[in-house]
C-alpha cells in the first residue's frame, strides 16, 4: 500500500480527508471551463455534492486498496488545493498501474503536474515494486503530452474513442514508462 503523504521540495501530496471538501471544490470550480474538456467528471453543473461523494469514494478506495487519490498542495500554502493525482492498479499480474492528475487553471505551468507525477512515479517504481505505469491522455491536451514527455513516458499510440466526454468520443494517447526507464533516466539526471 503506498503511504498517505509524499513531498516533494515544493509539493505535499496527501490522501484525502473529510476536511478537504471545501478547498477540493473551490479549485474544481475555479478550473471548471477547463476541466470540462477534457474529463468526463468536470461537468459545468458540478455541486458540492459532488465533491463530498468524490471524497467519500476516494475514502473507500484506500480501504480496499483500489484506488490511491492524493490531493496536491505546497509547502507554503498547504491549505490550498491545487490539483488531484491518482493511481490504481490496471494488471496486479502484470504489475501495471495507471496515474490521472489534474491541476487548477491559475497553477498551470509551473510544473505542478511534472513534479507530482515524479513523485508518485517513485512511490510506485521504489516503494511499491510496479513494473510499468502508463497515462491515458485525451487527444489535443498538449499540457499533459509535455508531462509525459518531460517524464521520459514513451507515447504507444492512440486509443480510439476511449471515453465519452459531453456526448462525443474522445481519442486517448497511450503513454508508458518502465521501471527500467525511470530508474535509467534517473540515474542520468543524478550523473548529469
Amino acid at each position: 500500500m503506498p503511504r498517505p503523504l509524499l513531498e516533494t521540495n515544493r509539493l505535499v501530496l496527501q490522501r484525502f480527508t473529510r476536511k478537504d471538501s471545501t478547498t477540493l471544490d473551490d479549485a474544481i470550480r475555479s478550473s471548471l471551463p477547463e476541466l470540462n474538456q477534457w474529463l468526463p467528471w468536470a461537468r459545468m453543473d458540478y455541486t458540492p455534492s459532488d465533491t463530498h461523494a468524490f471524497i467519500r469514494e476516494s475514502i473507500q478506495a484506500w480501504k480496499e486498496e483500489r484506488a490511491w487519490d492524493y490531493s496536491i498542495r505546497t509547502q507554503e500554502e498547504p491549505r490550498r488545493h491545487i490539483g488531484n493525482i491518482s493511481f490504481w492498479t490496471v494488471s496486479k499480474l502484470g504489475k501495471i498501474a495507471e496515474i490521472g492528475y489534474w491541476v487548477r487553471s491559475d497553477e498551470t505551468k509551473r510544473g505542478v503536474c511534472t513534479e507530482a507525477v515524479n513523485a508518485l512515479l517513485a512511490e510506485t517504481f521504489n516503494s511499491l515494486g510496479y513494473h510499468k505505469v502508463v497515462l491515458r491522455i485525451a487527444v489535443g491536451n498538449d499540457a499533459s503530452d509535455r508531462v509525459a514527455e518531460k517524464l521520459g513516458f514513451t507515447r504507444e499510440g492512440v486509443l480510439r474513442e476511449e471515453l465519452l466526454i459531453r456526448g462525443n468520443w474522445v481519442d486517448h494517447s497511450l503513454w508508458s514508462l518502465l521501471d527500467r526507464e525511470y530508474r535509467s533516466a534517473r540515474r542520468g539526471a543524478t550523473t548529469a
